[in-house]
C-alpha cells in the first residue's frame, strides 16, 4: 500500500516541480511523460477485433435468434465473425462454448456520414436504459447445459453493474462509473470476483462524461480528463476489461497483447475536415489560435508542439462533480487501483483540473468539454450562445446535411422550439440535454469570450483544419 501510494505521489510532486512561476500562477500544471512499451499495430489492430478482450459475453447460438442489428461491419477479414457489428468479437469460452463479446469499439468507434470511423468516440450511444432488464429476456433462449453456465456468467456481472451505468441523458458515457462498480466487487490483490460488494460502491448518480476519440493518444502523457492513467498506458488499458477477469492470470494474457493494441491506437489519424475551407481565413485564424489557445491546446502543422496541461478547475470553471467524487467519495477507488496489480505499472494520480486536449480532428468530435454539454466548437468559443437546455436535430452521425458547418457541431434544437414540437418534451424525451442537472453544467471555458465575431469566425476555420 505504501508503495503505490508513494508511487502516486512521487509523480505528482515530479509535475509541480517542473512548472514555471508562470504556470503556477495560472494555474495551469503540465503531466510528465511516462516511457511505453513497444508495440506493434498491425498485431494490436488484428487482437482488438478478434480477442476475448471482454472474455464474457452471450452465446453465439444464442446472438443469433435475436433480431439482427442494423450496423456497421469491419473491413478486415475476421473469418467467422466477419458479419458481425464492428463492436462484438467472437470467441471461445473455457468450457468450449462459442460467445458473441463486446470490444473497445463499442464506445471507441462510431459512423460518421455512412464510414465507420475507429477511434473516434461514438456521442449517441444511449445509456439510459437498464442493461440487465434488456439482456434477461435472452435467457429463455439458452437450453444447452454449458452454455447457461456462461450465460449465466454474463448476465449476473452485468446486473451488478447495471444500476451504476445508467444515465440521465443519452449520449453521455457512464465510463468511470462502470469501472468503480467492477471495482466494488473484485479483490484488488487477485481480482477475484465476488457477488457481494467489497467495498462501497459509486453512487446510482453516473456523473456523464464524453468518449475523447483515440487519435489523440499519440500525444497525451496521461489518458483521461483529470490527468489520471499516467504511468504505462497498455496496462490501464487493460484494465477497462475486468468484467470477467478474474485471476491475475487472466490478466497476463490481456497484457500479452496490450502493447501492441496500445501501438495500433497511437497510429490512428484524426479524419479531415469533409467540407470546404476558406483558406485565406483559417490562416487569419491561426494567429489568433497561436495568440489565444496554443498555450494549452497545443500548435499545429509543420511545428506542432501538445504541452499536456492541466487547467485548474477554478480556473477553467467547467463541471466539478468528476473532481468531487474523485477527491471524495471517490478516493477509494484510486487507492484500489494504485494498491492492485494494476499499480505496479501505472498511477490513477487524479488532479483538481482537466487536462486541455489536443485538438487534431476537434471538428468531429462534438458536443464538446468533458460531459458534452456544449453542442458546437461556436457556443465553446462564446458562452452566451450556449443552450441550457437543447436537443441533437437526429441522433446519428449519418448524413452531411445534419453537420453545422458555420458552428462546427451537430444541428441541435433549443427548450423553445422542443416545446413548439411539443409542450413538455423537453422534460421527458432522453435525448435532451439538460444543464441544470449535476454533473451536466456546460459553465467554464471563457477563453473565447473575449474574442472578436470576425476573430471568431477565423479561429473556427483554423479548426476545421486541424
Amino acid at each position: 500500500m505504501r508503495y503505490a501510494i508513494s508511487i502516486a505521489l512521487l509523480v505528482s510532486l515530479l509535475a509541480c516541480d517542473k512548472q514555471t512561476e508562470h504556470d503556477i500562477q495560472t494555474g495551469v500544471l503540465s503531466i510528465p511523460e511516462s516511457e511505453q512499451r513497444e508495440g506493434d499495430p498491425d498485431k494490436g489492430r488484428l487482437a482488438l477485433i478478434t480477442e476475448p478482450i471482454v472474455s464474457c459475453g452471450l452465446p453465439y447460438s444464442v446472438y443469433k435468434k435475436l433480431p439482427e442489428r442494423e450496423t456497421s461491419t469491419l473491413p478486415f477479414d475476421r473469418g467467422p465473425a466477419s458479419n458481425l457489428p464492428y463492436d462484438l468479437n467472437l470467441i471461445r469460452a473455457s468450457n468450449g462454448v462459442e460467445l458473441v463479446a463486446s470490444n473497445c469499439l463499442s464506445c471507441h468507434a462510431a459512423p460518421l456520414f455512412g464510414e465507420l470511423v475507429i477511434g473516434l468516440g461514438n456521442e449517441f450511444l444511449d445509456f439510459t436504459g437498464n442493461a440487465s432488464q434488456a439482456l434477461e429476456p435472452s435467457g429463455a433462449l439458452v437450453t444447452d447445459k454449458q452454455e447457461i453456465v456462461e450465460w449465466e456468467k454474463y448476465a449476473d456481472r452485468i446486473a451488478a453493474i447495471a444500476p451504476y451505468m445508467q444515465t440521465k441523458t443519452a449520449g453521455v458515457n457512464p465510463a468511470n462509473n462502470l469501472t468503480f462498480a467492477l471495482m466494488a466487487h473484485r479483490d484488488r490483490t487477485t481480482l477475484a470476483w465476488s457477488d457481494e460488494l467489497q467495498m462501497v460502491p459509486p453512487a446510482t448518480n453516473v456523473p456523464p462524461v464524453s468518449v475523447p476519440p483515440w487519435w489523440r493518444m499519440s500525444k497525451k502523457h496521461a489518458m483521461f480528463w483529470m490527468g489520471e492513467g499516467r504511468g504505462d498506458h497498455a496496462t490501464i488499458m487493460m484494465s477497462a476489461a475486468i468484467l470477467c477477469t478474474d485471476s491475475e492470470e487472466e490478466l497476463q494474457q490481456l497484457d500479452n497483447i496490450a502493447a501492441d493494441v496500445r501501438a495500433y491506437i497511437s497510429s490512428l489519424q484524426s479524419p479531415a475536415y469533409p467540407f470546404p475551407v476558406d483558406r485565406a481565413l483559417a490562416a487569419r485564424g491561426e494567429v489568433v489560435f497561436n495568440d489565444t489557445c496554443s498555450q494549452c491546446h497545443g500548435t499545429y502543422g509543420d511545428s506542432a508542439s501538445y504541452p499536456n496541461r492541466i487547467v485548474r478547475q477554478d480556473v477553467i470553471g467547467t463541471d466539478p462533480a468528476l473532481i468531487d467524487f474523485a477527491f471524495g467519495a471517490g478516493a477509494p477507488f484510486v487507492e484500489w487501483f494504485n494498491e492492485s496489480v494494476f499499480g505496479r505499472t501505472a498511477q490513477a494520480v487524479p488532479s483538481r483540473g482537466y487536462v486541455a486536449p489536443p485538438l487534431d480532428g476537434i471538428w468531429s468530435t462534438a458536443p464538446y468539454l468533458h460531459n458534452g454539454s456544449v453542442p458546437t466548437i461556436r457556443s465553446l468559443l462564446h458562452s452566451a450562445t450556449r443552450p441550457s437546455v437543447w436537443r441533437h436535430r437526429v441522433t446519428n452521425t449519418d448524413s452531411k446535411e445534419n453537420y453545422n458547418q458555420l458552428d462546427l457541431g451537430w444541428f441541435f434544437l433549443e427548450q423553445k422550439q422542443l416545446e413548439s414540437l411539443q409542450p413538455g418534451l423537453s422534460s421527458v424525451d432522453k435525448w435532451v440535454y439538460d444543464t441544470s442537472v449535476p454533473g451536466y453544467s456546460n459553465a467554464g471555458h471563457l477563453f473565447g469570450d473575449a474574442l472578436t465575431d470576425d476573430q471568431r469566425d477565423a479561429v473556427l476555420e483554423y479548426i476545421k483544419t486541424l
